[in-house]
């Protein structure tokens, strides 16, 4: 019997690595997608496939609508999609108030105009009760004042996520959000020790997560466990932010 088949973008690092490496665990097949380096991507399907599993890494800039729809054809589409997990984002550090136009429309067609393409040149490939996985933030609800565009962008994707969810449910579509805290990726790479210790003291956990701590949540999300929740946005942060 055929495995089923997740789509990841933005699989090669971070949240997008982790959970490639889960969903292959679940008994997943997994495409992923990658921009500005395929090495973290192969290394990512090179470890899912020593231990049996099959996976593929492709390069797609969700920022460009020539290569998203050439994913649309790709030849795993064919197979049909059971979970996609729309992962990739930009995140450009700059205080509200400097925010130029220009740094708000890059952004937001990153995360916010990518996501939707990825969606619309794959959504006739998804099978009939596909489970779909938005990575937003907590940002995306608190605002920040040292990204303001990339806050709008996560806002953004968490609202049209919620609106898709309620007209694909009839279907038996499932749309869910994940909104990260603090996580141990590339985004978090410049922080010096005393930056990561007052991290760490914000989080009533005491500790700054870890990309397979998102993993988890989204293997939940793409589970049968989570059959009766839709249109959720889920906070994993440790209790940073308690909506």
């Amino acid at each position: 019997m055929a495995r089923p088949v997740a789509l990841i973008t933005g699989g090669g690092r971070g949240i997008g690595a982790a959970t490639a490496k889960r969903l292959a665990a679940d008994g997943y097949d997994v495409l992923l997608t990658y921009n500005t380096s395929s090495k973290p991507a192969e290394m990512v399907v090179d470890e899912i496939r020593e231990r049996g599993d099959d996976a593929l890494a492709v390069k797609v800039d969700c920022a460009n609508i020539g290569e998203v729809g050439l994913l649309g054809i790709h030849p795993w589409m064919a197979r049909g999609i059971d979970v996609l997990v729309l992962n990739h984002g930009a995140y450009d550090r700059v205080a509200a108030p400097d925010m130029t136009m220009e740094d708000l429309r890059r952004t937001m067609l990153v995360n916010f105009e990518g996501a939707v393409g990825v969606w619309k040149a794959v959504q006739a490939h998804l099978t009939a009760h596909a489970r779909m996985v938005v990575v937003s933030s907590q940002l995306g609800t608190r605002g920040s004042p040292h990204g303001a565009d990339y806050s709008a962008s996560k806002a953004a994707l968490a609202t049209w996520a919620r609106s898709l969810a309620q007209a694909v449910g009839p279907e038996g579509k499932r749309v869910n959000i994940l909104a990260p805290g603090f996580v141990d990726t590339d985004i978090l790479s410049n922080d010096t020790p005393e930056k990561r210790k007052e991290r760490e003291l914000q989080v009533p956990l005491k500790r700054v997560g870890t990309p397979e701590d998102m993993a988890q949540t989204i293997s939940f999300l793409a589970s049968n466990d989570s059959s009766y929740i839709t249109g959720a946005i889920i906070h994993v942060n440790g209790g940073l932010y308690l909506p």
